[in-house]
């Protein structure tokens, strides 16, 4: 699994066409149908495209 911290662009929408919280996510993975799947706890997490994701400046200075 991965582990790194990311941010949905304004506006994006869920696999069901939902929008979603704009708020920090952890990527867990991109499943074979090419939707990535994040989580904000254990019990939150959507499906969207990778596209609308954004790496977090944490995320980089945990790269370095």
């Amino acid at each position: 699994m991965n582990s790194d911290k990311v941010v949905v662009k304004p506006e994006t929408r869920n696999h069901k066409g939902f929008f979603v919280q704009e708020t920090d996510y952890k990527l867990m993975e991109i499943d074979r149908s090419g939707w990535a799947l994040i989580c904000i706890d254990d019990a939150t997490c959507h499906y969207v495209d990778p596209e609308d994701l954004q790496m977090t400046d944490e995320s980089a200075v945990a790269q370095d």
